[in-house]
């Protein structure tokens, strides 16, 4: 994260992958209008989002899932195999299911639309940057069934303690570790555990992957 002139606070650092200069344009007008985000890097291609990540090192990624050249599926593949690769997120136009179960199996961390309100698409940018989990709650009903590879829980596993059903329930709302640990008065580390031990219990490949588990037991 950086600061800017003046600044106490700092600010979330993201690279932006669209091959639409116009709309590149509006989401970044979106995204710095609170000055709690900056846009360091912008790419209309694969190739160029990776070389911006490379460049700017930033906190979040939000790239297009369609772009000439390499997609951005693509080279979101190649990012989220880096073993310090930031938080990334599709933002895209097209809520097929076939997109989103690819983007969350290679490890993206949320989908989002483009016509996403202003005030949801800033704060799902400081969520993933905190270590939450975001996705688009038109494309969350769709997508469980659609998870190949994952075999997701009926309902609630049998041996799912009482503090690992707080933890997932936290979780569940897109929460970062660090959140689920202030809310429940528990270290980072224990919150991290936790979560591993969840992914586990619901054969879940991710966070995302158990959100989206957890949400389909509904309320």
């Amino acid at each position: 994260m950086t600061t800017g002139p003046g600044d106490t606070a700092p600010r979330v650092r993201v690279v932006l992958a669209d091959d639409e200069a116009l709309l590149r344009a509006g989401l970044r007008t979106v995204l710095q209008a609170r000055g709690t985000i900056v846009v360091v890097g912008e790419a209309a291609d694969g190739d160029e989002m990776l070389a911006a990540v490379d460049e700017t090192s930033p906190d979040v990624v939000l790239a297009d899932v369609q772009m000439p050249g390499r997609d951005g599926l693509s080279a979101l593949r190649v990012l989220c195999a880096r073993p310090d690769a930031p938080p990334a997120a599709v933002l895209t136009t097209f809520d097929l299911d076939d997109y989103v179960a690819e983007a969350l199996r290679i490890g993206v961390q949320g989908f989002l639309l483009k016509d996403a309100e202003p005030d949801a698409l800033i704060r799902a940018v400081l969520d993933l940057a905190a270590g939450g989990a975001v996705l688009d709650p038109r494309v969350a009903a769709r997508l469980l069934p659609r998870l190949a590879g994952s075999a997701p829980a009926p309902s609630p596993p049998s041996d799912l303690t009482l503090r690992e059903g707080q933890v997932l329930k936290l979780l569940a709302a897109g929460n970062s570790n660090a959140s689920i640990g202030d809310c429940l008065g528990l270290a980072e580390a224990t919150v991290k555990k936790y979560v591993s031990a969840l992914l586990i219990k619901l054969g879940a490949e991710n966070r995302v992957q158990a959100a989206l588990i957890a949400q389909s037991w509904g309320p």
